[in-house]
C-alpha cells in the first residue's frame, strides 16, 4: 500500500511535505521552492569506518535511507539484503548515497558497525552505516525523515524506533518516496523511482 502512493499518470514523483505522506505533485523549481518547505535537517554522526559524516556529505546527492540495528533478527536482515541488491546497481554512482542509521547506537559502536558491514559484505563506498547520539538519530528519523509517518509526531522521543520504511530523498533534501523495505514489489518500485528521479536532472 505504501508504494501505491508513488504512482502518477505522468510518471512524475510526488513530494512529501508532512508525516502523513500526502503526495504533492508539482512541476517547476519555483513552485517547489514555495510549496515544499520540508527538507532533511542537519546531523553529525560517524560511519562504520569511524569517519565523521554529516548532511554536508549528502548535499547534492540522492539518498536512500533506512533505520536498522545490528542485533535485529526480524525485519532488518531482509531489508538490508534487499538494499544490498539495490545498492549493487549504484555502488559506483557518486550522485547516490545509501544511509542506514542505527536505532540502537548505544550498542552499535563504530567497531560493531564495521564488523556488521564486513559480515554482510557491505563494502560499497557510497553506503554508510551511521551511529551517534540516540537523541540526534531519533529526532532525525522522526522529525526529518518521517520514518514512522504520522506516529513520529506523537511518540515520545524515548520510545523505541523500529520501522521497515525506506525513504527516497532528492538532491535538494526533499522526500520523494516511502517504501516497505521488506517487500520485493516496494523495492522494485524504489528502483524505478530512482530512475525517474535521476531523469529530473536531465529534463
Amino acid at each position: 500500500m505504501v508504494a501505491c502512493r508513488q504512482q502518477s499518470s505522468d510518471q512524475a514523483l510526488p513530494y512529501y511535505n508532512a508525516p502523513d505522506f500526502t503526495p504533492i505533485f508539482l512541476t517547476g523549481s519555483d513552485r517547489v521552492e514555495k510549496t515544499i518547505t520540508h527538507t532533511i535537517g542537519g546531523f553529525d554522526l560517524n560511519n562504520q569506518d569511524g569517519q565523521a559524516f554529516s548532511e554536508k556529505d549528502v548535499k547534492g546527492r540522492i539518498q536512500v535511507v533506512n533505520f536498522f540495528f545490528t542485533g535485529c533478527g526480524s525485519i532488518c536482515p531482509g531489508m538490508m539484503s534487499k538494499l544490498k541488491k539495490l545498492n549493487s546497481e549504484y555502488a559506483k554512482d557518486r550522485n547516490m548515497v545509501f544511509l542506514s542509521f542505527s536505532v540502537t547506537p548505544w550498542r552499535d559502536s563504530v567497531s560493531r558497525l564495521k564488523e556488521y558491514a564486513n559480515t554482510n559484505k557491505i563494502i560499497a563506498p557510497n553506503w554508510h552505516l551511521l551511529t551517534g547520539p540516540k537523541a540526534e538519530i531519533y529526532t532525525l528519523a522522526r522529525r526529518s525523515y518521517f520514518a514512522e509517518e504520522a506516529l513520529g509526531f506523537t511518540k515520545d522521543s524515548t520510545d523505541f524506533l523500529h520501522t521497515e520504511h525506506v525513504l527516497l530523498v532528492d538532491k535538494t533534501g526533499r522526500i520523494r518516496g516511502i517504501y516497505n523495505g521488506t517487500l520485493d514489489l516496494d523495492m522494485e518500485q524504489l528502483a524505478k523511482d530512482i530512475t525517474l528521479l535521476k531523469q529530473e536532472d536531465t529534463d
